[in-house]
């Protein structure tokens, strides 16, 4: 028998928004005017996933300093209002997806590890009076894998983690649902491989939005 959930919180990059082309042009922007190299978009979307200080370490050449490192990473976020959002798109399907769930009565969210004050400009431009709770990695919500995000997401929607699915793109999604005991559903149109997925305790794959209302 079909499972079906009252509450549903979703990743954002990769998983509502494709995020990408404004990640590699910021990052190189930010390394540009930094005096580094740039990054190809292969090499970004590698480095993607665990918040801009983890890009950033990652996108700078190997064996630079730590200051030169953190001073590239506070650019990136400097540049972020003006040229961070000029490419972004939400995938085909994800605002039907949230319609149509929101109509149902389902608690909804958002769940990054993009930072905070990002998940907040980006959520009322794509999805206006969708959400009940938004949270991007702040100094109250760590980044995931950490389940303590998820957990206090579900605390604030008045929800339970037995009537909860995670939705998300990555291997660090689905171990979060795992570890905060939700249900995890992995998408397979965003960064990274269904492999992956269910090497990290995916209990189901949807290949498009609208599948994802069987479990509602």
């Amino acid at each position: 028998m079909q499972r079906r959930f009252d509450t549903f919180i979703f990743d954002l990059d990769g998983t509502l928004l494709d995020t990408l082309p404004d990640l590699v042009a910021l990052t190189n922007r930010a390394l540009a005017d930094s005096g580094f190299p740039a990054r190809t978009e292969d090499e970004i979307l590698s480095f993607v996933g665990n918040g801009v200080r983890a890009l950033m370490d990652q996108a700078v050449p190997l064996g630079t300093e730590p200051a030169a490192a953190e001073a590239a990473m506070q650019l990136w976020r400097e540049l972020y209002p003006a040229c961070g959002i000029e490419l972004t798109v939400a995938y085909d399907g994800i605002a039907e997806l949230l319609a149509e769930l929101k109509a149902r009565g389902k608690k909804l969210a958002v769940l990054s590890n993009k930072f905070d004050q990002g998940v907040r400009d980006l959520i009322p431009l794509f999805f206006p009076d969708t959400f009940d709770v938004v949270h991007g990695e702040c100094k109250d919500i760590p980044r995931k894998p950490d389940p303590a995000g998820l957990l206090h997401t579900i605390e604030e929607l008045g929800a339970n983690p037995e009537t909860t699915a995670y939705v998300g793109d990555s291997g660090s999604d689905m171990l979060t649902g795992h570890r905060a005991g939700v249900f995890a559903i992995g998408v397979s149109w965003g960064y990274r491989s269904v492999d992956e997925l269910q090497q990290n305790g995916a209990l189901a794959i949807v290949h498009e939005p609208a599948e994802i209302l069987a479990f509602a």
